[in-house]
C-alpha cells in the first residue's frame, strides 16, 4: 500500500511540476519575444517601444515604459509564483523519487561505491555550489563581459557534469545538473529579478528615480534564464532515454545536447535582427546530427559458432534473478508498484516478445538493471548477447 500511494505522489508531483514549468517557461519565452520585437522607432514620451499583436480573435496593443509610468495602475500583474512552484514541486519530486530511493536511483556500484547518504549529500551540494558560483560570477567585474561570463558558466556546468558522472548513476547525474540549473533560475527570480521589480514599484510610489543598475542586473539574469530553458527541458525528459545518461561519456553527451539547445534558443532570440548570423541554427542542428551519428550502437557479437547461441530457456535464470524483481506483474522490489514501462519478463514467451527491448537495454545501452542494482555480471550480459544473436541468425 505504501508503494501504491508513493507512486501516486510521484505522478501528481510530476504533473504539478510539468504544469508550473510550462507556465514559467512560457512566460519567459513570451516576454523575451516581446522585448525582442518592440518597435523601438516609436519610442517617445517615456515609452521605450510598442507592439501590435493579434491572438484569440482580437487585437492587442502593448507598450513598454523606458523606466516607469508616473503612477501605478490599480492592478499590476507579477510573474513569480510560476517560478517558485516549479522549483518547489521539482525539489519535492527530487526528494520523493531520488533521495527516498537513493540506493536505487542514485547509487551505481559500477561508478562509485557510495552510501545513500553520501549520494544525497553530493546531490544537494551540487545545487548549493552551482548557485554560489553563478551568483558570485554575476556580481563580479567579469559579468561586464557577456561572452566571458557565458564561457565561464558553461565551463562550470561542464565540470559539474563530469564530477557528478564520477560519483552518481548517469540518470541521477543528469537530473542534478538540471536541478542545479533550475535552482539558479528560480534563485535569479527570488534574489534579483523580483527585488528589482519591487524597487521599481517603490520608486514610483515614493516619486524617486529607481536604481538603474538593479534593472540591468534583472534583465541580465532574465536573459540567462531564457538560455537555460532548453537544456533543462531536455534533462526533464532524459530519464526516458538511457542512450544518453547511460553512455560511458554521458557527461559529454549532456554538454553537446545543451550546446545545441542554447544554440537553438539563441537563434530564436536573434532571428528578428537585421544583422544576425543565419548559421546559428544549421550549425546547432549539424552538431546534433553529429552527436546522433557518434552515439550509434555497434555491438560486437560472435556470429560464427551456432553452438554458442543459447535458447531462451538458458537465459531464464539470469532474467529471473536480475530482471523479474522489477519487471513482473507484482514486482518484489519495494520501489515499484508495477513493472517499469509495462515491460513484463515472467516466462519464456514474455522474454521472447521483449527480445529487442532486452538487448537494447542490457547489451547496447547497458542501462538495465537500473544502476545494476541486481549485480548482473559481464558473463551474464554476454550470455544474453549470444542468445539475441542466435534469434537474429535464425530469422535470417
Amino acid at each position: 500500500m505504501e508503494v501504491y500511494f508513493l507512486e501516486w505522489l510521484n505522478l501528481l508531483l510530476r504533473w504539478a511540476h510539468f504544469i508550473t514549468g510550462v507556465a514559467w517557461i512560457g512566460a519567459s519565452f513570451y516576454f523575451n519575444w516581446l522585448e525582442n520585437h518592440l518597435e523601438r522607432q516609436n519610442a517617445k514620451g517615456g515609452i521605450a517601444g510598442d507592439l501590435w499583436a493579434v491572438h484569440g480573435g482580437g487585437f492587442y496593443y502593448l507598450q513598454k515604459f523606458t523606466v516607469a509610468p508616473e503612477r501605478l495602475p490599480a492592478n499590476l500583474h507579477w510573474f513569480k509564483w510560476e517560478a517558485y512552484f516549479t522549483w518547489i514541486t521539482g525539489f519535492v519530486l527530487l526528494c520523493t523519487l531520488y533521495y527516498w530511493n537513493a540506493g536505487v536511483f542514485m547509487v551505481d556500484s559500477r561508478v562509485a561505491d557510495l552510501s545513500s547518504l553520501q549520494a544525497v549529500g553530493i546531490g544537494i551540494a551540487s545545487l548549493v555550489l552551482s548557485w554560489l558560483f553563478y551568483d558570485g560570477l554575476c556580481r563580479s567585474p567579469l559579468a561586464r563581459k557577456q561572452a566571458l561570463t557565458a564561457l565561464l558558466i558553461f565551463a562550470w556546468f561542464a565540470l559539474l557534469s563530469w564530477l557528478l558522472s564520477q560519483f552518481l548513476s548517469g540518470r541521477a547525474a543528469y537530473i542534478h545538473v538540471g536541478a542545479a540549473i533550475g535552482t539558479i533560475m528560480v534563485a535569479n527570480v527570488f534574489f534579483v529579478i523580483i527585488p528589482s521589480q519591487k524597487d521599481l514599484v517603490e520608486a514610483v510610489n515614493e516619486q524617486r528615480l529607481p536604481d538603474p543598475q538593479k534593472g540591468k542586473n534583472a534583465l541580465a539574469r532574465s536573459r540567462h534564464n531564457n538560455y537555460f530553458t532548453l537544456p533543462v527541458l531536455f534533462i526533464m525528459i532524459s530519464s526516458h532515454y538511457a542512450g544518453t545518461f547511460g553512455h560511458p561519456l554521458n557527461w559529454l553527451v549532456l554538454l553537446v545536447i545543451s550546446m545545441v539547445g542554447v544554440g537553438i534558443r539563441h537563434w530564436f532570440n536573434i532571428r528578428h535582427l537585421e544583422k544576425h548570423s543565419p548559421l546559428v541554427l544549421p550549425l546547432s542542428l549539424l552538431l546534433l546530427a553529429a552527436l546522433i551519428f557518434a552515439l550509434r550502437p555497434e555491438p560486437k557479437l560472435d556470429l560464427v559458432d551456432e553452438v554458442t547461441f543459447p535458447p531462451t530457456a538458458t537465459i531464464m535464470p539470469v532474467i529471473q534473478a536480475r530482471c523479474v524483481t522489477c519487471h513482473a506483474a507484482k514486482p518484489d522490489h519495494p520501489g515499484f508498484a508495477a513493472a517499469p514501462l509495462g515491460v513484463l519478463l515472467e516466462g519464456e514467451e514474455a522474454v521472447d516478445l521483449q527480445a529487442l527491448i532486452i538487448f537494447n537495454a542490457v547489451i547496447v545501452k547497458q542501462s538495465m538493471p537500473l544502476a545494476n542494482i541486481t549485480q548482473m555480471s559481464d558473463e551474464e550480459r554476454d550470455l544474453i548477447a549470444r542468445w539475441y544473436a542466435g534469434r537474429m541468425r535464425s530469422k535470417n
